[in-house]
């Protein structure tokens, strides 16, 4: 095996936050941390998936529904072989809703993450956590879980706050959609052409780029968290994003000192989010 080629195993794991724990076990233990706030998994419909969703079990109707959106999860087991079940071991944007300081605000899941019986499911291909991990499809699927959202909130706007992947799909639903007031993101991939060329990956073929929706999204209030320790998605490429909007009189860009990819968003969370309220 080249060197080139463990480096890049080695960098997949670290960014898929790989461990040994089985998928019964992922789904278990972020029952558990949701169970201990007060939280319940639930089952969104959203053709062509079934999207899992975490809401506090005493929810706070309000104009103004805040939904976190999860990462990539656990994409690939090693360099060559996709994981055959993309639920993240590190369920960050789960643990950052889990703080969020009040209980007008819900947890999405990326298709596939969280499923009972997965093998069983045709739908769970592994490209949708791949390659087409932002595809039209995914993001299809989505936004009819947001409106669904909305409706169990009576809600009538959105705030969408997006983990690393899971920021690619925040601000591409917000491209799309009219009735998101604001994007929250946090060590998030904006364009993930650029990010792929950064650390010399296969482009993700199939996906949709946010970077090719700047016109919509610049009109759209944001905030971008990124860690200065942040190797994975680095402070530069959200710059970079931002950059090339018309106006950044809209967009922020707050580079948190220390702070890694993946660790630990959640300690920090309360007086982060707190100042963009």
């Amino acid at each position: 095996m080249k060197i080139s080629h463990i480096f890049l195993w080695f960098f997949i794991l670290f960014i898929s936050g790989c461990s040994h724990h089985s998928s019964i076990e992922r789904l278990e233990k972020a029952d558990q941390q949701a169970i201990q706030y007060g939280w319940q998994r639930t089952s969104l419909k959203a053709k062509p998936f079934e999207l899992i969703s975490y809401l506090p079990k005493n929810i706070t109707s309000n104009d103004v529904l805040t939904v976190y959106i999860e990462g990539d999860g656990f994409a690939w087991r090693t360099y060559r072989h996709p994981s055959t079940d993309p639920t993240p071991h590190n369920p960050v944007a789960l643990k950052l809703a889990l703080q969020h300081p009040n209980k007008s605000v819900a947890y999405l899941a990326r298709p596939c993450q969280y499923q009972n019986d997965l093998e069983k499911s045709s739908l769970c291909d592994h490209v949708f956590w791949t390659n087409k991990r932002y595809s039209p499809e995914v993001i299809e699927a989505s936004k009819q879980a947001l409106t669904q959202l909305k409706n169990i909130y009576n809600a009538k706007e959105l705030v969408l706050v997006g983990y690393s992947g899971g920021a690619a799909v925040a601000a591409l639903l917000a491209a799309q959609r009219n009735d998101v007031i604001k994007l929250i993101t946090v060590a998030g991939n904006l364009d993930h052409q650029a990010w792929t060329r950064l650390h010399h990956l296969t482009p993700l073929t199939g996906s949709l780029n946010p970077a090719d929706y700047r016109n919509k999204l610049q009109t759209i209030p944001q905030v971008h968290f990124v860690g200065e320790q942040d190797k994975n998605t680095p402070p530069s490429l959200i710059k970079d994003f931002i950059a090339t909007y018309e106006s950044v009189k809209f967009a922020k860009v707050v580079e948190v000192p220390g702070q890694s990819h993946n660790c630990c968003w959640q300690e920090l969370w309360q007086s982060l989010i707190s100042d963009t309220y």
